[in-house]
């Protein structure tokens, strides 16, 4: 079998508001002390009615005995759509024709980067699920047996409420609950006073019951951290983790913040390579690390990212990232069939827009069963996706 073509179609999806109109994503942080001058706000793109929008690249992978697989890319201000669609059709694809999809790893290795946060992730991850999926439905088997079959048969969905008044993210976190959603990971640090209020919010409206989790996106001081874990510990949240309490570059402070408090600290946007990952585990700067295919390159980066982190006697978590049917369903079949992952996975893109599937996507009691057919196991929509092809893309 070889490598015959590889098409990409980029797509525009809107997304949901929540019921009282504010967006899903984003968040309100609380009012500064003192002026800082004008904050920085970026544009956003929106549809005629006001949403906002996601742009995805899908890529299909076709062979010459007929087979094809099909993955998706995510895109964002550092990779934007023109450039993951510009990369892998004059970058990757060119070097991939002609090659056997079964060279997995050594396909995937002559494509990638390897720099902290390489110009290609996203791309790269795009072709490692089409290959991951061609794979799976070539030996007709769920790429969950491709990573060595599975732990578990279903993940806890938990998804991200963006930054708010405590009233607000417990409203918004009620609305999910509503929906089915039994896990909550909370968008914090802006006032870890407030955000401490915000927490204690959620779980009261919500009870004993949920995941309830939180997200500084590196916004704490040190101080600041310890004391938000403490005003946690006194309300009584029960704070299953602190995701990223500190900035980036600062891993010093997140190992101190690991050892002054009895919260675990996650790493995510610290953790950006396989080098990165070994570094923080080195340092002892995060109990738990946060891979993502499109951080990590793709289901296989998620993995051996998994295997450094289990070799040092830690977890990871499965971690929010935008993205359609496919890239969830990979998401899926990673929390179940990762030996150190929690059983909790964060899945916020499920709650946001259309998912682009030919099934809904099913959820039981909070929790959402591993895909079992061929490949990936689940199929885009070929018309649902022809709906939101971008004007200039038609």
């Amino acid at each position: 079998m070889i490598i015959t073509g590889i098409e990409t179609v980029p797509v525009s999806v809107p997304l949901s508001f929540f019921e009282d109109g504010d967006d899903k994503t984003g968040g309100k942080d609380a009012a500064p002390k003192f002026y800082r001058g004008d904050p920085l706000v970026r544009k956003v793109k929106r549809d005629s009615e006001g949403r906002k929008l996601l742009d995805y690249v899908i890529v299909e992978i076709h062979t010459d005995e007929g087979i094809t697989g099909v993955g998706e890319a995510p895109t964002d201000t550092k990779e934007p759509l023109e450039a993951v669609k510009s990369i892998i059709d004059k970058m990757f694809t060119p070097n991939l024709i002609g090659l056997n999809p079964f060279n997995l790893e050594r396909s995937l290795d002559l494509i990638r980067w390897r720099t902290a946060r390489g110009a290609n992730r996203f791309s790269a991850s795009a072709i490692d699920l089409a290959l991951y999926d061609l794979i799976g439905k070539a030996l007709n088997v769920n790429v969950s047996t491709l990573l060595g079959g599975i732990y578990r048969d279903r993940v806890l969905a938990s998804i991200e409420v963006p930054r708010d008044t405590p009233e607000k993210m417990a409203e918004h976190s009620i609305e999910y609950y509503e929906q089915g959603i039994r896990g909550i990971k909370a968008k914090i640090g802006s006032d870890y006073e407030r955000d401490a209020k915000c927490l204690r919010a959620i779980r009261e409206a919500l009870g004993d019951d949920i995941s309830l989790r939180a997200d500084v996106n590196g916004a704490y001081t040190v101080q600041q951290a310890i004391r938000l874990c403490n005003l946690a510990n006194k309300y009584d949240v029960g704070l299953e983790l602190i995701e990223q309490p500190t900035p980036t570059h600062d891993l010093a402070g997140m190992a101190r913040v690991v050892k002054a408090v009895d919260i675990p600290v996650e790493a995510d946007e610290s953790a950006y390579s396989l080098y990165q990952v070994f570094e923080i585990l080195r340092r002892e700067a995060a109990d738990i690390i946060n891979p993502k295919c499109a951080k990590a390159g793709g289901i296989l980066g998620v993995k051996k990212w998994a295997t450094v982190t289990e070799a040092a006697g830690k977890e990871v978590v499965v971690g929010t990232e935008y993205g359609l049917g496919l890239r969830v369903a990979a998401k899926v079949i990673l929390g179940a069939a990762l030996k150190n992952a929690q059983p909790v996975v964060e899945f916020t893109e499920i709650m946001l827009h259309d998912l682009l599937l030919k099934e809904p996507l099913e959820l039981k009691d909070g929790w959402i069963e591993v895909p079992n057919k061929p490949g990936i196991g689940w199929e885009l929509d070929d018309d649902k996706i022809s709906k939101y092809i971008p004007a200039d893309y038609q």
